[in-house]
């Protein structure tokens, strides 16, 4: 399985690590996701997994030899990236994309190592990574767009984000393999 690690410097000369997460990151991530659930945007969870829940489900994405990346930045998790790969055989080529970084990580360039990151992975492992993106986060949108994933679908109405329905775009790009 590749295990990569990059490190790097973000826009605002703090050091930035992507790495595979660990058991002992769990804490972090959850830290990291009720900041992200309280500004009300862009995660799809009402409620953090807790640290122990955190532990077995970093395992089980071990045992099922998907990619789980943790982004350490002054020596915390602060963001993750995930490809959760089809569980059964006919699917198995395929991968469902999701990312999030809490606030004081966004803005600084960590977006575009992460897809370098991703990319890298899926080239050696699957054929097909999807995604979803509400239409009112332009920001992720464009990046996907920039990093080749095209629409493939549209959720009307799927969200309902301050005050207002969006619609949920399905994204989708190819690797060689």
């Amino acid at each position: 399985m590749l295990d990569l690690r990059f490190e790097f410097t973000a826009k605002d000369e703090s050091t930035v690590i992507l790495r595979p997460v660990e058991e002992s990151d769990a804490g972090d991530i959850v830290t990291a996701v009720e900041s992200i659930i309280a500004a009300g945007q862009y995660i799809q969870k009402d409620v953090p997994r807790t640290p122990e829940e955190e532990k077995l489900f970093i395992r089980d994405m071990k045992k099922k030899e998907n990619m789980y990346i943790g982004v350490e930045r002054n020596g915390r998790v602060v963001g993750i990236a995930r490809v959760i790969r089809g569980e059964i055989q006919m699917k198995r080529h395929t991968g469902l994309f999701r990312t999030w970084l809490a606030e004081e990580a966004q803005g600084l360039g960590i977006g575009k190592k992460i897809m370098d990151y991703t990319d890298m992975w899926c080239e050696q492992h699957i054929r097909k990574l999807s995604l979803t993106v509400f239409s009112s986060n332009q920001v992720a949108y464009q990046l996907y767009k920039k990093y080749g994933f095209h629409e493939e679908g549209n959720q009307k109405e799927q969200a309902f984000i301050n005050g207002e329905y969006v619609d949920e775009l399905w994204m989708a790009k190819f690797y060689k393999n």
